[in-house]
């Protein structure tokens, strides 16, 4: 049926759960899809975006028989229920036989491999892994030739595969894909266990820090794809690019299974996912020669794409759809305006396995909405008691607070259960972090983060409203906002853009343009910084804490030029975590430590000779 709003959705409820979702693990859908239709493409890979003759295809009945073969290869190297299989790999094929396949056998644990080794080694031990998959040696992203011995430096021993290379992989314990081939006859594996059984380890909590793994059940996992299927409309017709990796939830159940699910086809771009710049720069060309229909991304790609003119028949695009970050209103509009396609929003987190809310495609597109809750799920607005959410203060329409829910997408917590608390709350809520409400019309806004306030004295600012100022700017392609540390009002807020081709303008600029924009002058930015780039995360999301970290930098150059100390005496060293040093010649020290007394920072002064 089609959804267009809570009516249509409290409709589909009234049919019962088991009606709506007869398949209720990720196994059973790729069986559906695949017995359905054995022969269709369940992924399109470009090994080479210039050269359509270079496309791996993949049937779902390849993917079912590979899938398989994977599970008794993992079995055979001891991967039972309660061991996993730790996945750090690109967004290919291969990758998705390993994340099915390990489903299979036990669980997985996807790992981002841009994190430090030694974090890497912490999650292998806390997940339980009993092998690993890594991305083999390749021309274009080369992570194993340093990863690799870094883990076995770390006293990893577990056999480590190598996937997707195209040369020799030093210190592989086997080629995985000719392993699988090795595999593909034999007994089936049934998987252990009913729809709430351990599916997947996925990390959270940021790149550093004690290892933080969420606990995805089949269920989690089915039930995320299906609903984003259903509120997305999707049907066997469809082509949807993903360039997500993996360890992200939405490359692997928002985009990626909620597409397998309903028989469609999965367009990935290469290795390189939407940092394949072939792929982007000839995006309106891929639309015409593979008949896409849908486009996932994140804010940031889109921005991109709306500075690439549209030379080419993209009649077959239905839909984009965001997520990860706020969407921007202004950004949206362009899109629609350039295309003629609707960009529809999500919301989503980790701990239930990536989705919230959606906006259907069916119903409108509401400004800073990011649409209805999953099917069969509840989501609430929290008030707090003693500073934390409180499921006993449920406030009602348009009033703000803090976004809860449950149902069957939520996961049943860490899997340190010690973790859980402020987070997995009694009677089955989630407590998201975000801020926000919800309308009569059963839409859900986000107003802010909770931890990405900036507190200035007593007030609170909301850094995407200096974000949507920004981007209204016709010479503004990106922007951030974050709070720099100051001494007296705690934090100050500071931004950093990006401009578009050709643009001039700077920091001065952008400060008068906002003046006229932001109704609060406690809001308006004291310092904006012109960046080539802005640092983001694998799958593009603006990376915060790396713009937190320049703005304690200016704060302490500023203070110590207030305090007559050079700026280019002062050596200041900001770790991953923010915890930051400063070293000032003996002279200036006792200065230096009383203009920095009242910064809000984990600070160690010291004097040198």
């Amino acid at each position: 049926m089609t959804i267009s709003g809570i009516a249509d959705l409290e409709q589909l409820e009234a049919r019962g759960f088991e009606a709506v979702f007869p398949h209720s693990t990720p196994w059973d859908l790729l069986k559906h899809s695949a017995a359905r239709a054995p022969d269709a493409t369940a992924i399109r890979f470009l090994r080479d975006a210039g050269d359509p003759a270079a496309d791996r295809i993949v049937s779902y009945g390849d993917l079912l028989r590979d899938s398989m073969g994977a599970a008794r290869l993992f079995r055979g190297l001891g991967v039972v229920p309660g061991r996993s299989v730790a996945l750090m790999a690109q967004h290919t094929p291969s990758a998705h036989v390993a994340l099915w396949g390990g489903q299979i056998a036990g669980h997985v644990c996807p790992i981002n491999p841009l994190l430090k080794p030694a974090h890497i080694a912490g999650l292998l031990k806390a997940a339980g892994a009993a092998v690993v998959v890594i991305t083999g040696v390749n021309d274009e992203i080369d992570y194993w030739s340093n990863l690799v011995p870094a883990l076995r430096a770390e006293g990893v021993t577990l056999p480590i595969l190598a996937c997707d290379g195209d040369a020799d992989c030093p210190g592989a314990d086997g080629i995985f894909e000719d392993l699988v081939a090795g595999n593909l006859a034999g007994p089936e594996i049934a998987p252990e266990g009913d729809e709430h059984a351990l599916a997947a380890y996925y990390h959270t909590g940021g790149t550093t820090g004690a290892p933080k793994l969420v606990r995805h059940s089949r269920l989690n996992e089915a039930h995320v794809a299906r609903s984003c299927a259903l509120l997305h409309d999707l049907a066997p017709q469809d082509v949807v690019v993903n360039g997500f990796p993996l360890f992200h939830v939405a490359g692997a159940f928002v985009y990626g299974l909620s597409t397998l699910s309903a028989g469609g086809t999965l367009l990935i771009p290469g290795r390189l996912g939407m940092r394949n710049q072939t792929f982007m720069r000839s995006i309106w060309q891929q639309v015409e020669r593979h008949g896409i229909t849908i486009v996932g991304a994140v804010p940031t790609v889109l921005a991109a794409l709306n500075g690439i003119p549209v030379n080419a028949d993209i009649s077959t695009l239905r839909w984009f759809l965001t997520g990860g970050s706020p969407l921007p209103t202004e950004l949206a509009e362009a899109t629609e305006s350039k295309t003629g396609r609707g960009v529809r929003n999500i919301l989503g987190m980790t701990e239930c396995a990536g989705a919230i809310a959606v906006e259907p495609v069916h119903g409108p597109r509401t400004p800073l909405s990011c649409g209805l809750r999953m099917p069969f799920s509840e989501v609430a607005i929290l008030g707090e008691t003693a500073g934390d959410a409180d499921p006993d203060k449920r406030l009602g329409a348009d009033q703000t607070g803090i976004i809860a829910l449950r149902g069957p997408n939520v996961s049943a917590g860490y899997s340190d259960p010690q973790r859980n608390a402020g987070t997995f709350l009694p009677g089955g809520w989630l407590v998201s972090g975000d801020i926000g409400k919800l309308d009569t019309a059963g839409r859900l806004y986000v107003t802010g983060r909770a931890k990405d306030i900036i507190i200035r004295g007593a007030h609170n600012i909301d850094p995407q409203m200096i974000e949507d100022a920004l981007l209204a700017h016709p010479e503004v392609e990106n922007a951030a906002a974050v709070g720099m540390p100051d001494a007296y009002a705690g934090e100050l807020p500071v931004a950093f853009v990006t401009l578009r081709s050709g643009a001039q303008a700077d920091g001065s600029a952008l400060i008068a343009f906002l003046r006229e924009r932001i109704d609060d002058p406690v809001a308006l930015p004291k310092r904006i910084g012109v960046l080539e780039a802005l640092p983001l995360t694998p799958v593009g999301k603006i990376f915060k804490p790396t713009l937190r970290r320049e703005a304690i930098l200016w704060a302490i150059a500023a203070a110590a030029e207030e305090a007559g100390i050079d700026a280019s005496v002062v050596d200041i060293e900001v770790s991953e975590s923010l915890d930051t040093s400063v070293e000032v010649p003996a002279a200036t020290l006792d200065a230096m430590k009383q203009a920095l007394t009242g910064m809000p920072l984990a600070l160690t002064i010291t004097g040198r000779e």
